[in-house]
C-alpha cells in the first residue's frame, strides 16, 4: 500500500548489454519499469515474451520471475520501484509507449546530482509515479507455451518465421497429432496456431526494423509477399505503419552506462525453452 505521506522510493540503473547477451531467470523485491535507449530487448515473463525497442518499455512487478536477452546492442534504463509503491502501476507484466516527457524523466533520475539532492529527488520521484500510473498499456506480446509439443511448433515458427509451416507438418514435427495440436494452441495460446504465427511473424520483424532494414527487405524476411500486406497487418497488430514504428526520437547525451559483465553473450536465438 502507497502512503501518501511517505516519499516515494525509486532506483534508477543504467546498464550496456552486447548484442545477444543473456539474463536468465530471475526476480527482484521491488517492481522493474524496463526501458532502453538503444537496442531492441526480448524479455519473458509470466509465460509471456516481449520484444521491447526503444519507444517502449516493460514492467515487472516485485518478486515476478523474468529473463532478458539482447537483440542487437542494448542500452538499459531501469527504474527499480519499491514494493509498496509498486502496485499503483500494475499487478501484471505490461508493455507500454514510454512517452518523451517520461523519458527525460527516466534520464533525469540518472543524473549523479539526484543522488546528492535528496528534496530534488523525492520530487522528481513522485512526479516519475504520476506518469507511471497514467500510462496505458500497448505492446504486443506472444503466449509461451508451456507443452513440450506445441513448444517445439512455436519454437519452429520463430526460428523461421518465413516458412509457410502448415499445421500437419508442424504436427508430425512436434509429435502430436493435427487435433491435439490444435487443442494445445487453444488451451496454451488462447488463440488458433495460424493467429499464434501472424503474431510472432511481426514481433520478429521488430528487431529488423530498429536495425533500419527497408519494409520491403522486412516483409520479404517474414514470408509475406507483398510490403503491402505486410505493412496492413504490422498496422493492424501494432496500430502503426512500420516505418512509422521504428522512429525513437532520443536525444544524443545520453547519461553513460555500466558494461554489464554478468550478462551471458549467447546466438539470439528464440526459444520458448531459454528461459
Amino acid at each position: 500500500m502507497t502512503h501518501p505521506d511517505r516519499p516515494v522510493s525509486i532506483h534508477a540503473v543504467a546498464r550496456n548489454y552486447p548484442n545477444g547477451a543473456l539474463i536468465g531467470e530471475h526476480c527482484h523485491i521491488d517492481g522493474q519499469f524496463i526501458h532502453a535507449t538503444a537496442g531492441v530487448m526480448e524479455i519473458r515473463a509470466a509465460h509471456r515474451m516481449w520484444l521491447i525497442p526503444p519507444q517502449r518499455a516493460l514492467w515487472i512487478p516485485p518478486r515476478v520471475p523474468h529473463g532478458l536477452r539482447a537483440r542487437g546492442a542494448v542500452s538499459l534504463r531501469t527504474l527499480y520501484i519499491a514494493q509498496d509503491d509498486a502496485s499503483g502501476v500494475s499487478d501484471a507484466p505490461r508493455g507500454f509507449v514510454v512517452p518523451p516527457l517520461l523519458r527525460q524523466l527516466i534520464l533525469q533520475a540518472l543524473e549523479p546530482c539526484m543522488r546528492r539532492d535528496l528534496q530534488r529527488q523525492r520530487h522528481l520521484n513522485a512526479v516519475l509515479m504520476d506518469e507511471l500510473r497514467a500510462l496505458v498499456p500497448d505492446a504486443l506480446s506472444l503466449a509461451v507455451p508451456s507443452d513440450p509439443r506445441l513448444a517445439r511448433a512455436c519454437a519452429d515458427i520463430l526460428a523461421r518465421p518465413d516458412d509457410e509451416h502448415r499445421i500437419e507438418r508442424l504436427a508430425h514435427e512436434s509429435g502430436a497429432s493435427v487435433r491435439t495440436l490444435t487443442r494445445l494452441a487453444q488451451d496454451e495460446l488462447g488463440c488458433p496456431l495460424s493467429i499464434w504465427r501472424q503474431q510472432a511473424r511481426i514481433l520478429s520483424s521488430i528487431p529488423m526494423l530498429i536495425a533500419g532494414k527497408q519494409v520491403t527487405f522486412v516483409a520479404h524476411s517474414m514470408g509475406y509477399e507483398t510490403p503491402g500486406a505486410y505493412s496492413a497487418m504490422f498496422k493492424r497488430m501494432m496500430g502503426v505503419q512500420p516505418h512509422l514504428y521504428r522512429q525513437s526520437p532520443e536525444p544524443n547525451d545520453l547519461p553513460r552506462a555500466e558494461d554489464d559483465a554478468e550478462a551471458v553473450p549467447q546466438h539470439p536465438s528464440v526459444l520458448p525453452s531459454d528461459f
